[in-house]
């Protein structure tokens, strides 16, 4: 499992090759041996194989072209509707249409989604963790037709890999590991920290085409604006409340 993290890549393009039912649902449920809030297991996860329901999630993806070529794509959401109506026939009454909730299941739902994706690496497989899953969560939401106290906070598409790319560049360990306090960032360590970052041939390019000055620019004026960051934010904020958790 070590090697198998310490080599692991995205995976965008797949080979034609199916997922087949008995070994998708037998890492489903191994990954089911994950920790979670109080053994509520607050996920579900909705599979999509259908041609025409992949083309029809893939707009809320921005149309990626994996969100239509993998052969399984899974839809992790945080979930309290199960627990709550368990309850409810149990003659209990939960309190779970809260945002606390909500972040309780949305943890839940990203520590199983990432112990499915150790396993599914372990078996082979290939993934591309979507992260436009919270950016366009109404999309999804309408697709899948997600009832209330549910929704949608990760997309893996999977499948068998059909390239080899390198690995991503990380950060140094001192760059995020803390001893006891939190100690703040100077200037002298955020230079430290970035420089391997901002040397990398594939991030000077990214730059110059970007026609900016710094790297960082390219994230905050390109790829993650404020404006952007607001409106999503909005969006998001409004289909909480639609799925009862605000």
């Amino acid at each position: 499992m070590m090697k198998a993290l310490q080599n692991r890549t995205t995976i965008r393009r797949y080979k034609g090759d199916d997922v087949s039912e008995e070994l998708l649902n037998g890492l489903l449920e191994q990954a089911a041996r994950t920790q979670t809030m109080g053994n509520l297991q607050l996920y579900s996860v909705v599979v999509t194989r259908d041609e025409r329901q992949k083309r029809r999630l893939a707009p809320a993806h921005f149309n990626q072209p994996m969100a239509t070529q993998a052969p399984v794509v899974l839809t992790i959401c945080a979930d309290f509707r199960r627990t709550t109506l368990w309850a409810e026939q149990r003659k209990a009454n939960p309190g779970y249409d809260n945002f606390l909730s909500f972040m309780n299941a949305t943890t839940d739902a990203l520590l199983y989604t990432q112990t499915f994706c150790c396993l599914a690496e372990e078996a082979g497989l290939g993934y591309c963790f979507l992260g436009t899953t919270i950016y366009n969560a109404q999309q999804v939401i309408d697709v899948l037709e997600l009832p209330t106290l549910v929704l949608p906070v990760a997309t893996i598409t999977l499948g068998w890999p059909d390239e080899n790319p390198a690995l991503s560049d990380r950060l140094p360990l001192e760059a995020f590991v803390h001893d006891e306090v939190y100690r703040d960032y100077t200037p002298v360590k955020i230079d430290d920290f970035y420089a391997a970052k901002e040397d990398l041939a594939v991030n000077k390019a990214f730059v110059a085409e970007n026609k900016k000055e710094t790297l960082a620019q390219v994230y905050t004026d390109v790829r993650y604006t404020k404006a952007a960051n607001e409106a999503m934010s909005e969006a998001l904020l409004k289909a909480l409340r639609q799925q009862g958790f605000v």
